[in-house]
């Protein structure tokens, strides 16, 4: 059976979504909702508190504002389940690398993301990613994202009680299936459709950034082609403009400071220090002002 975990801004889900899974699944599966209408919980709780409550063998962790696609979605996941015991974790979106800086599992060249989804944006589209599926329907990847993620209840995962808040929990349960040596996967045989697109703010930045410092022992990782080492320090020093930029935009000056220290400390003599202290008494002259 399939345990379907959500944790829901709401203390009830919409019929259609009930509907829509009913009709879909094409197996035995059970609802679990964990109502954060009050936010009593961060994610990692309610996704923990759901493995407790679940009577399933395989758990599935999926937003609540999602509508599925593909008929007997069900029936699809537990194959892949089955196909290969080394298999610990299922998404339908997911990157071949990541890297050591403080950064999402997209944040990466294109040619290693690999993704099957309906995606409405910010502004208002509606877009079918379908990239990096290289004649395969299962991709081998190193992390995945939150909006549908499956794993094996026998392999006794549990969301870490370091973390709260709401954002990386993807990025966690994808480090911990690594620490395990299981394989992460994607697969394009099963289609939904997401109505929202995750928020990049500060919260965010300082969250991943916290959860890069944690498992930085893991990192970089990747499968497939072999990535050189330059080409991930050029990866890490994009990726750290980035999020350096975006503590700028959200006037955090403290963690733009964390993140530019642990980049002093590996490239002292670098010209974008320079750059990094020019911008950083700029906005502190702007915020005193």
């Amino acid at each position: 059976m399939i345990s379907l975990i959500i944790c829901s801004r709401t203390s009830t889900l919409p019929e259609s979504f009930d509907e829509n899974i009913r009709n879909t699944i094409g197996s035995e599966y059970e609802l679990i909702l964990i109502d954060n209408s009050q936010s009593q919980y961060s994610i990692f709780e309610a996704y923990n508190l759901g493995i407790q409550k679940s009577k399933g063998d395989i758990l599935c962790f999926i937003h609540d504002d999602i509508r599925f696609h593909t008929i007997d979605w069900g029936k699809k996941l537990l194959f892949i389940f089955r196909s290969d015991k080394q298999i610990g974790l299922v998404g339908i979106a997911g990157a071949k690398i990541k890297g050591t800086v403080t950064s999402g599992w997209w944040d990466c060249p294109d040619r290693y993301r690999v993704i099957n989804i309906i995606q409405h944006t910010k502004l208002g589209k509606l877009e079918n990613w379908n990239v990096g599926w290289e004649n395969n329907n299962l991709q081998e990847v190193v992390a995945i994202d939150g909006v549908f993620m499956s794993i094996s209840k026998d392999d006794n995962f549990q969301f870490s009680k370091k973390f709260r808040g709401f954002h990386n929990y993807d990025l966690d349960i994808s480090f911990k299936t690594r620490q395990k040596r299981k394989k992460i996967v994607v697969t394009n045989e099963i289609l939904l459709e997401h109505f929202s697109e995750g928020v990049v703010d500060d919260k965010w930045i300082a969250s991943t950034f916290k959860i890069h410092n944690y498992y930085n022992r893991l990192l970089p990782m990747q499968v497939g082609n072999k990535v050189s080492k330059e080409e991930f320090e050029k990866i890490d020093f994009d990726n750290f403009q980035k999020m350096i930029y975006l503590s700028f935009v959200h006037k955090n000056l403290d963690l733009a400071f964390k993140i530019w220290f642990k980049f002093f400390l590996k490239c002292p003599m670098h010209t974008y220090n320079n750059y990094f202290w020019k911008e950083y008494i700029k906005l502190i002259y702007r915020c005193w002002r």
